[in-house]
């Protein structure tokens, strides 16, 4: 565990430092092997948005077969766009509000009940619980028991770490790493496509099925956008909940904001502390992207942590937390967050939702407290911090 300085109260200054998982990240995150690391917001961005530039990094090569079915997470081009326009209606505002907050807020109803009952509770298993029941209602994984598939997506998750082992334990682990998937298709996939092949619902696997999408691809398209919608947005919701228990004006502020300024809060938090800290691409032709040049075959590292502390986008303090920072440099609040350009983060919109209903129902808990803060350790495969044990108590129902 890597302890994380406190929040300095007060006003912004040059000296304030509201990262908690800075030290940690600074010893963990790094480019692959022969990638050019970019650490400027105004790079960065020109990299994710140009046209030349495709999926590269953690195993992407691999995922792509060039085939019509694969996921739309490793396609690039006219053909990613098209998958991408096509899924878009799941996470458009209007789908949130009108589907999906509903699961939101009957789910987050449900889990503080049993705290109220119980008097306490670890805010990393109730975000996990939330997000899988969100995730699930949109990937359409909504026909086996939810309690068991969260432990079986977590599973899955030795995939991600494959590549950093040595070529005997690689074997092995790949071969434990099917036998995991394979789990979840039996219980958790098969089930859903059964159940979608008699009646067509409001999801992706609908959406894959219509598609003509085989079943192996069907396991691998639910995998990706169960490890992008459960586990990292749980991640962020106790990360956002350990600032608010810290600072007690922002959790003031928090707990009397509207949507508006809620959300605002939530986006600093996680400029400071996104979860994914790096993103790999690869050139495919020579080009100028504004004052840098990339050639054919280079291949480039987003740190998106660097490029959301840049100063020359994101103002004075750049390390302090303040809510209003995007509305002064009329910049989206989560910055580099969620990526940028074609392949930004489909789902971001709902992951800060959830947060938000979370959170705002949590902190009105009567007798609320943090009793134990969460312990910090570092998830190489998805590089991303995890949190762990943070554990809350209330006065009783």
């Amino acid at each position: 565990m890597t302890t994380a300085p406190q929040r300095a109260p007060g006003p912004l200054d040059a000296a304030r430092d509201d990262r908690k998982s800075a030290v940690l990240a600074e010893a963990r995150v790094a480019p692959e092997p022969g990638a050019r690391e970019i650490r400027t917001f105004g790079f960065a961005r020109e990299v994710l948005r140009a046209p030349n530039m495709v999926q590269a990094g953690a195993g992407t090569e691999q995922m792509k077969t060039d085939g019509i079915f694969d996921s739309v997470f490793f396609l690039d081009g006219e053909v990613h766009r098209a998958r991408r326009t096509a899924i878009a209606r799941f996470f458009t505002p209007k789908a949130i509000n009108t589907r999906h907050r509903l699961v939101m807020e009957r789910t987050t109803d449900e889990l503080l009940a049993k705290v109220r009952a119980d008097g306490t509770g670890r805010i990393d298993d109730l975000s996990y619980q939330l997000a899988v029941a969100v995730a699930a209602e949109i990937i359409g994984l909504t026909n086996s028991d939810l309690n068991g598939m969260a432990k079986r997506i977590q599973a899955t998750l030795l995939g991600t770490q494959l590549g950093g082992m040595n070529p005997v334990t690689r074997f092995f682990g790949q071969g434990v790493a099917a036998a995991r998937a394979l789990t979840f298709l039996a219980r958790d996939v098969r089930p859903a496509v059964k159940a979608r092949k008699k009646e067509r619902c409001e999801d992706v696997i609908s959406h894959l099925l219509d598609e003509g999408y085989p079943l192996k691809s069907i396991l691998i398209e639910c995998i990706t956008y169960a490890v992008a919608g459960m586990v990292t947005t749980r991640e962020f919701i106790v990360m956002a909940a350990w600032h608010l228990f810290d600072d007690d004006e922002l959790r003031a502020r928090f707990a009397a904001g509207d949507e508006t300024d809620q959300v605002a809060i939530l986006e600093e938090i996680l400029r400071l502390e996104p979860v994914a800290a790096m993103l790999h691409r690869r050139a495919t032709a020579d080009a100028e992207l504004g004052a840098e040049s990339v050639v054919d075959g280079e291949l480039l590292a987003v740190n998106i942590r660097a490029a959301n502390v840049d100063p020359a986008t994101v103002g004075q303090c750049p390390f302090a937390l303040d809510p209003d920072r995007a509305a002064k440099v009329k910049m989206v609040g989560p910055y580099m967050s969620f990526g940028d350009g074609s392949h930004r983060c489909p789902g971001g919109q709902v992951a800060i939702a959830e947060t938000r209903v979370f959170l705002d129902r949590l902190l009105r808990l009567p007798g609320l407290r943090l009793d134990k803060e969460p312990t910090m350790t570092w998830f190489d495969g998805v590089m991303s911090y995890e949190l762990r044990d943070a554990i809350v108590s209330c006065d009783r129902a």
